[in-house]
């Protein structure tokens, strides 16, 4: 087998997450987060559109996390960020997580939003 180190760039991998928090990049950020080649920063939730729609350039897929739970974003955010081109997987914030830090270790363009579990 081969091991080959990884550089991520801007972007950092969630290094793990507990009740209502997440390690990114070794540090600890409370509450909802959003993570991506622009860095990590608390989010508002599904209210702060501008904020996800800001990743458009950056990115071509971004994971939501929406908690311990799947659950359904809100129709008319899921709206807005297709139609600005970018694409949206949602998923509970531990496989957002797993899936996210695979697609970045290969070099992906990828943003995380999460809500803690």
């Amino acid at each position: 087998m081969r091991l080959n180190e990884i550089t991520y760039t801007n972007a950092q991998p969630v290094d793990g997450y507990g009740p209502g928090f997440f390690r990114i990049g070794g540090q600890v950020y409370d509450g909802a987060v959003l993570t991506g080649p622009t860095g990590t920063s608390a989010w508002a939730g599904y209210s702060d559109a501008q904020a996800l729609l800001a990743l458009s350039e950056h990115v071509d897929v971004l994971f939501i996390g929406t908690g311990k739970d799947l659950t359904h974003i809100p129709a008319d955010l899921r709206t807005t960020l297709e139609e600005a081109g970018l694409g949206v997987e949602i998923m509970n914030s531990p496989a957002a997580c797993r899936t996210y830090n695979v697609l970045l270790s290969e070099g992906r363009r990828v943003a995380l939003a999460l809500i803690p579990v």
